[in-house]
């Protein structure tokens, strides 16, 4: 996959993420923020991961259920 492929990715699955937790709706946007990780981890990448793990945990998810 294109490095710009990826960040599209990335971008669209934040932007959803943020617009659940606007609207405050904490599980939906924790759960598109799960799913990035879990995109991140197939895709081998890292540091996006931990990126997405660090905004569960600030969302107040639990980010060690993907470990």
């Amino acid at each position: 996959m294109a490095a710009a492929e990826k960040g599209q990715r990335y971008a669209r699955i934040f932007r959803k993420a943020g617009t659940f937790l606007g609207k405050g709706n904490i599980a939906r946007a924790v759960r598109a923020l799960k799913e990035g990780q879990a995109l991140a981890d197939e895709l081998g990448d890292r540091a996006m991961a931990q990126r997405f793990k660090a905004e569960i945990a600030a969302a107040g998810g639990n980010p060690q259920s993907r470990e």
